[in-house]
Parts: structure tokens; C-alpha cells; sequence
């Protein structure tokens, strides 16, 4: 239920403008652009309340599949209905797969693109940054109590422990918040639409004798079905099957294909654009970047018409706390995480903390900033040649 004065609907070329516009100018990898999408549309515009936002947050982390274009999916739906969800999403991605197809041609017609390490070891720091600042704004907008940072805790350690995202974490979090929350476990009746809270998972087998399209369609598919978290926890799916298993990439065309999707505008798991261009050209590349994303339109649009429509049940809304907490635990989680890959040396660690004292500090744009940290790295790889830089 939306606030007084703030828009049941909007047009839905307003939708898609927004949506092409923030897939050309939004950095930072997933939370990054969450955290964008809350500033703009919750403080800025008024497209959404905070409780709206905060739905929105909690079950896509709770679903399989990249965060960042779930959120704007349901964003979408909020505001547009169905076909706003399938144009706004669809003109969230386009920017981004039209730049990475591009940087992909370009790879392979020269051969590599060896000034993308420099970009890579100047922005990644800047990406660590990104992520935290932003978590920092979903925590104010949606932890309500001590309860859910208590969640948060726990989710925080086991995401350092286990080095991943884990899905049960966000459907046990929704577990424990109905129980606190709700009335589920105060003999109350079990609201059916809980039931489309889990996570749907598309499970396909790749056939041998089928063609580099169908494999790289099925695969996709799968990686975005069966993949928790943000876009960022795609990254070691994607290195074990494409590198170990099939052969696809070598290990340096694997780790240009993440820093060119954590570099480039939108979703971070927009890499699957770059990994198929290099398997099988332009058509790899669009038949990847439906695969990755279209499950994520399926989950959405069949969970976001029954949380609308149970929005104010106590079970619900426990469930939507419970996983926030454990969203918010597991972004800070994959941040050391990431930490430890992007920062290894004086340079990287003062790119990374003074990147954050600027977005505190300042109301700097993203883009404004992964350009300055661009032209650093361009300038001091070459000159302090860091072998760390280029080792998984």
C-alpha cells in the first residue's frame, strides 16, 4: 500500500527512460545500484515508499538470480504492472549489452585488450567502496531492530566462513522473522502465498550433441536459476564451469570478462554478454544475456503479485524483515570478500578508503567516480606492475 502522494502507476515510457538511463550511468556492481535506485526513486522522485523499497530488496536477495535487475524489476511492476515490468527490465539491461557486446567485438578483433588490467586494478577498490557506501544507506532504510542485526551478525560471519553467499540463509532469516515477528507460530493459519517466497530453481542437463547457442542458452539458464545473492556470487559459478569444466575461456579471458562486467554500467552479471561474444559472437552474446536474466523476470512477476496482495499479513512482512537482515549480513560478507581480491597493496587501500570518505563526504555520481579511479589505475599499473593484480 502506497503512501498519500506518491503514484499508484506511472507511464510506462517514463519507466523505460528511467530504466535505459540508470543501465547507461549506473556503476558500482548490484548494491551499488540498489542503493542508486533508493536514493532516486524513494527520496528523489517518490516513486516508492520505504517499505516498498525495502520489499523489493528482500525478495529478490531471497531469490535466485542477480539483485540489482530483480529490484528494478519489481520496481518495475510496482509503478507499470506486468508490461512494465518486461520493458522496464529489458530497457535496464540494454545499455549495458550494447556496451559490452561492443568491448567484446573490439577484444576480439585486437587480440585482447591489455589496458583493461590497469582500468581493473584503479576501479576494483572503487567498486569495494561502492558496495559498502551502499550498504550503508540500505541499512538506514530498512534494519528496524536489534533483531535483524542480530541476523545480520550471524549471516555476516558464515558468508566470511564459507567464502560464499548461501541460499538457506535467506529462507531461514524469513523463517526466523515470521516466528518473530509474525503469527505464523502463534496458531495462526499459514498464509499459501509464503509458499512463493522459495526459491525456484531450473534444473536442465546440457545434451553433448547440441550446437554452442543451445549450450550457452541451457547453461545461462541455469546459472541464473540456481545462483543466490548478488550478481557478484556468479563469479566463482561461472569460473569453475566456463574455465574448468568446458573450456570456454582461459583464466586471463575469464578475469577480463568479470572486471569488464564490474567496470562496465548495470548489472554486474552482464559478464555473461562478454562470455558469449568471445564463445560464439553477437548471437552467443544475446542468447547468454537472455539466458542470464529471463529467469529473473519468471520469479518476479509470480512472486511480486502475491507479496503485493498479502503485503499486509504479519507473516509476510516477517518474512521480508528476516531476509533484509540476512541481505544486509551477506552484502557486508561479500565486501571483505571482494576486499581481499581488489586491495592488495597502499595504492588499493587508499583508493578504496578514500573513495568512501568522498561518497560520505560528497554527493559524487558513480560514473564521476569509476572514471577518476580508471585514469589512476591506467597511470600507476604500468609503473608499479603488481603481479597480485592478475592472480584469482
Amino acid at each position: 500500500m502506497t503512501d498519500a502522494g506518491i503514484p499508484a502507476r506511472r507511464p510506462i515510457r517514463e519507466i523505460v527512460l528511467y530504466f535505459l538511463r540508470l543501465g547507461t550511468i549506473g556503476f558500482g556492481g548490484p548494491v551499488a545500484l540498489v542503493g542508486l535506485m533508493e536514493k532516486e526513486l524513494v527520496q528523489e522522485r517518490q516513486w516508492l515508499t520505504k517499505e516498498e523499497m525495502r520489499d523489493a530488496v528482500a525478495v529478490s536477495q531471497s531469490l535466485p538470480g542477480p539483485l540489482a535487475i530483480q529490484v528494478g524489476i519489481f520496481i518495475a511492476y510496482l509503478r507499470g504492472g506486468f508490461w512494465g515490468a518486461w520493458a522496464g527490465g529489458w530497457a535496464f539491461i540494454l545499455p549495458n549489452f550494447l556496451i559490452v557486446s561492443a568491448l567484446g567485438a573490439l577484444y576480439v578483433h585486437f587480440g585482447g585488450l591489455s589496458w583493461m588490467t590497469g582500468v581493473f586494478y584503479g576501479v576494483a577498490p572503487a567498486v569495494i567502496a561502492l558496495i559498502a557506501h551502499s550498504c550503508y544507506r540500505l541499512a538506514k532504510l530498512g534494519m528496524d531492530d536489534w533483531f535483524q542485526w542480530v541476523i545480520a551478525a550471524a549471516c555476516f560471519i558464515v558468508t566470511i566462513w564459507l567464502e560464499a553467499e548461501v541460499a538457506i540463509l535467506f529462507i531461514g532469516a524469513g523463517i526466523l522473522g515470521i516466528a518473530y515477528y509474525g503469527s505464523l507460530f502463534r496458531r495462526a493459519s499459514a498464509p499459501t502465498s509464503l509458499l512463493a517466497l522459495l526459491p525456484v530453481g531450473i534444473g536442465t542437463a546440457i545434451s553433448p550433441a547440441a550446437g554452442t547457442l543451445w549450450q550457452l542458452l541451457v547453461f545461462f539458464l541455469k546459472a541464473g536459476s540456481l545462483t543466490f545473492g548478488s550478481g557478484l556470487v556468479i563469479v566463482p559459478f561461472l569460473e569453475k564451469s566456463l574455465v574448468q569444466e568446458y573450456g570456454w575461456l582461459n583464466p586471463r579471458e575469464f578475469l577480463v570478462a568479470v572486471a569488464i562486467g564490474m567496470m562496465s554500467p548495470g548489472p554486474v552479471v552482464i559478464t555473461a554478454t562478454f562470455v558469449g561474444f568471445l564463445v560464439a559472437g553477437f548471437w552467443g552474446s544475446l542468447i547468454s544475456t537472455i539466458g542470464i536474466f529471463l529467469p529473473s523476470f519468471i520469479l518476479i512477476l509470480i512472486v511480486a503479485p502475491i507479496l503485493i496482495r498479502h503485503r499486509a499479513n504479519p507473516n509476510v512482512q516477517g518474512f521480508v524483515q528476516g531476509a533484509y537482515g540476512a541481505a544486509i549480513g551477506t552484502i557486508l560478507g561479500a565486501c571483505v570478500l571482494l576486499g581481499k581480491v581488489a586491495i592488495g597493496d597502499w595504492l588499493t587501500a587508499l583508493i578504496a578508503a578514500g573513495s568512501l570518505a568522498v561518497l560520505f563526504r560528497f554527493k559524487v555520481i558513480n560514473p564521476l567516480l569509476i572514471g577518476a579511479t580508471a585514469i589512476i589505475g591506467l597511470i600507476a599499473f604500468p609503473l608499479l606492475q603488481p603481479d597480485w593484480a592478475m592472480i584469482k
